[in-house]
């Protein structure tokens, strides 16, 4: 009973100083966390933020795409109002330095957006200058379809706050001494918003204008977000405007007031620009103008389309490495307003009670540029198969929104867990006997059980290994699985020197590549004429 007790104390004392058997000679690769996301190099709908978590997080993105019809987009998302900027380069964006930025969490989306301050930014907060001859609002444009829109979150809604203003001049075609003025404006009035074009809609021969005014029938709530677009379709003369994707007010721009007569298009005049919330107290994002007839609007603060990102190749160091586990950190986030909520976890299925989720992949090769395997599907925190590894591995991550695109997925950190194959010790107890014209080399296999082969080293010059006399072929020689060989072929005389190593695998291109440790003890012999192992008392 003694010798039992003993035996589960040191069985005890073995396994406690040891972790355990798997933990032996385990390492970890950090992605995020307080980690960098540097290695997630490639991203496809995704940002990331520093406000969901202690460390920033990869999140989608709910900037709107860059469609082919994008004439301008300015995304508020910088951080600084002097770093404001049309991202397609159309137009200069200058700000005022009474106008604020707000972080990720009071912005509609992507990482900010611009917050006014109504009388008290001095009337000029955001102005925007066409310059390029290819804006749609450049001088003398003659503008065909158009759009534009943008969210809004107001704080008051009071009648006159101006939301956006465009002024420009334009010469009498009849009298060209004179100039006529134009202007578009979105004002509020009434908790709603109205919008008034004046000599912008021109008739053919440009001798007659005609005025528009549209008006809203649904209140804009304050501290509430509200998206608004105003467009344009220059084949029918339909100008529509829509609050929250609903049509509020439709007027044709012809010379009926109807859908019929002649179409009056858009000709913009010389030095126009925006100006965005001249008199507005609360938060614009995404103001965006296109050269189309947008049909796309979409309400849904994320893509359905979702986002992606995948890591540059990592090395493990050593071919054969195995993938333990992958940890993962992460949850999901909403904001409604200005109310965030976020709920966070650590492995298992990343997948949440709105239909937002995340779903992991992995792929291994011993080459950077060509990967061995498809792309195999884990679970955070799960063994990973063994015929996963090598010494390359690549994660990829596939973000999708709630189903109702509020909410986005949220990753905090990956934690690779890995053992990297270490090469098999050398041989033991080589000794080398020579004979006539070649040398017999005698060795005990290496302690590692996965040891699948040896190579054989040698040269007539001590530490150079690059010998071509033998008959079996350049330094080294494979001898397989054997531990013991005859090297004939060598020079009577002359002195060799020999080593060997083990391993334990080659690589998946064939004979060429092995995964081969260390030498064995160095070993030298001196073939001479007449000798054999007959004659030495030595059976081959």
């Amino acid at each position: 009973m003694k010798k039992v007790l003993n035996c589960t104390f040191a069985l005890y004392i073995f396994f406690l100083v040891s972790g355990s058997l798997y933990g032996v000679g385990e390492k970890t690769i950090s992605l995020g966390s307080s980690f960098t996301w540097r290695l997630a190099e490639s991203r496809t709908g995704l940002i990331e933020a520093g406000s969901i978590r202690p460390n920033p997080v990869l999140m989608l993105s709910a900037e709107a795409a860059a469609a082919t019809s994008l004439d301008l987009s300015v995304s508020f998302n910088e951080g600084d109002p002097r770093l404001y900027r049309d991202s397609l380069g159309h137009y200069s964006v200058s700000a005022s330095p009474e106008l604020e930025a707000v972080e990720q969490r009071f912005a509609r989306t992507g990482t900010g957006a611009a917050l006014f301050g109504g009388a008290a930014s001095n009337g000029s907060p955001v102005t925007i200058e066409p310059r390029s001859r290819s804006a749609l609002f450049a001088p003398g444009s003659q503008i065909g379809d158009f759009s534009i829109e943008f969210w809004l979150y107001p704080l008051n809604m009071e009648n006159g706050e101006q939301i956006l203003s465009w002024v420009s001049t334009r010469q009498n075609s009849t009298n060209r001494g004179a100039y006529s003025f134009q202007r578009i404006l979105c004002a509020v009035a009434r908790n709603r918003l109205q919008w008034s074009f004046i000599d912008f809609f021109t008739s053919v021969d440009r001798a007659s204008n005609i005025n528009i005014n549209l008006a809203g029938n649904t209140p804009v709530i304050p501290k509430t977000w509200s998206h608004h677009l105003i467009r344009f379709d220059s084949d029918t003369g339909l100008l529509e405007y829509l609050v929250n994707g609903r049509s509020e007010d439709i007027v044709y721009a012809t010379s009926s007031g109807r859908e019929a007569g002649e179409v009056y298009a858009p000709v913009a005049g010389e030095a126009g620009s925006f100006v965005l919330g001249g008199q507005f107290m609360g938060i614009m994002d995404e103001f965006n103008i296109y050269n189309a007839f947008y049909n796309n609007a979409s309400m849904e603060k994320y893509t359905r389309r979702g986002g992606r990102t995948e890591t540059r190749a990592i090395d493990l160091g050593e071919s054969y490495s195995s993938i333990i586990r992958i940890d993962a950190s992460g949850g999901r986030t909403s904001i409604r307003g200005t109310r965030a909520s976020s709920e966070f976890r650590e492995n298992g299925r990343f997948r949440f009670s709105d239909d937002s989720e995340m779903q992991f992949f992995i792929r291994t090769s011993d080459n950077p540029y060509r990967w061995d395997n498809d792309w195999y599907s884990f679970i955070p925190g799960a063994e990973i198969p063994a015929d996963i590894h090598g010494r390359y591995v690549q994660l990829a991550v596939d973000f999708y929104p709630s189903s109702d695109g509020e909410t986005s997925p949220y990753l905090e950190g990956l934690f690779i867990t890995y053992i990297p194959a270490e090469p098999p010790l050398p041989p033991q107890l080589l000794t080398a006997t020579a004979v006539d014209g070649g040398v017999q080399l005698r060795w005990r296999n290496s302690p590692n059980p996965n040891t699948t082969g040896y190579l054989i080293y040698y040269s007539d010059t001590r530490g150079e290994y690059f010998g071509e006399d033998a008959a079996l072929g350049p330094s080294p020689i494979d001898a397989g699985r054997r531990n013991s060989l005859v090297i004939d072929g060598l020079r009577n005389g002359t002195l060799y020197y020999f080593r060997i190593a083990a391993y334990d695998h080659r690589d998946a291109a064939g004979s060429t590549g092995y995964h081969v440790g260390e030498f064995s003890r160095e070993v030298t012999a001196r073939p001479l004429a007449g000798l054999s192992l007959q004659a030495l008392g030595i059976m081959d």
